[in-house]
């Protein structure tokens, strides 16, 4: 047999794989994760859209299992891609492709390698980020280079907003990858590791808001890990508050401190640890719906 084997999930992974199959090429397999119930699926579901086209499609959290090894080799694929797999796909299972087993990436490669890349590059203030298309090896994001389309990170940019440009990147590297790969002409460039970053995975805990970091790490923050993510949060209102939308407001003021909570005339400012303040435009205090800036601070003036 020939053709592809898929492993994907997320925006990119739904996307690519999307893409593939529109081109009508012979994607023999798809395997993706089950949806965890505790994160808020903001995608397409890779799984339903294999099963509208289809095409078999298994539900696996890894690919780790020596059955897995034997299925894919019984298809002898030409091709297998990873597309946002959350795990790594082993060399048991990377060796067995004819003609290559490939990954794409969130971000610039050899920059923020590992996990939640998107997320890591608006938390260090990054300016852009982008799609990366590579092969497998026994490392992370540390392949031969195919190629890679660049995205902006615009100073207030979300998650979301970039994760989505990531995902128009991802399907633009490989649509225009594709044609060389199926040639044979696709160039492999060694990535030079030293001049990038490893970052690992995030937790929701992760979050928690430090006012003794200047205003721009915690405005970076609140963007990185906006919703559909879990969110950036701090106690310094009383509850707990998960922080939705900020900006940065200027500077100084009198008698300030990290984490002094200061009302304005129309919104609410918390003070970082450089004396620079920073404007709540919209939060959650925990049990209550989404405010916006005017209604933030008209409950916090309530609690007196």
């Amino acid at each position: 047999m020939s053709g592809i084997v898929i492993a994907a999930y997320g925006d990119v992974g739904y996307r690519c794989t999307q893409w593939l199959l529109d081109a009508g090429e012979a994607v023999r397999l798809v395997y993706t994760h089950p949806d965890d119930p505790k994160e808020t699926r903001w995608f397409g579901s890779v799984a339903e859209l294999a099963q509208q086209r289809g095409i078999p499609v298994l539900l696996v959290e890894s690919l780790d299992e020596p059955a897995e090894a034997e299925r894919v080799r019984v298809l002898s694929p030409e091709f297998l891609f990873s597309f946002y797999f959350r795990r790594m796909i082993p060399a048991t299972v990377v060796s067995i492709p004819t003609r290559g087993a490939l990954n794409v990436h969130g971000s610039l490669l050899p920059a923020f390698r590992g996990r939640s890349p998107v997320n890591w590059a608006i938390l260090k203030g990054a300016t852009e980020t982008g799609a990366s298309l590579h092969y497998m090896t026994d490392k992370p994001d540390a392949g031969d280079l195919v190629d890679q389309e660049r995205v902006p990170i615009g100073p207030d940019d979300d998650a979301l907003t970039v994760a989505r440009r990531v995902g128009d990147a991802a399907v633009t590297v490989l649509s225009r990858s594709w044609p060389k790969l199926k040639a044979g002409t696709a160039p492999r460039t060694p990535l030079d590791l030293s001049k990038g970053s490893y970052f690992g995975g995030r937790k929701p805990e992760d979050g928690a808001i430090d006012w003794f970091r200047p205003a721009k790490e915690v405005h970076d923050l609140v963007r990185a890990v906006a919703p559909p993510w879990p969110g950036a949060f701090t106690d310094v209102f009383g509850p707990k508050v998960t922080v939705l939308k900020t900006r940065l407001a200027g500077y100084g003021g009198h008698d300030t401190f990290p984490g002094k909570v200061e009302p304005t005339e129309g919104s609410v400012i918390v003070y970082a640890g450089d004396d620079r303040p920073v404007e709540i435009l919209s939060a959650q205090p925990e049990g209550q719906p989404p405010m916006d800036a005017v209604q933030f601070r008209i409950w916090l003036l309530r609690r007196g």
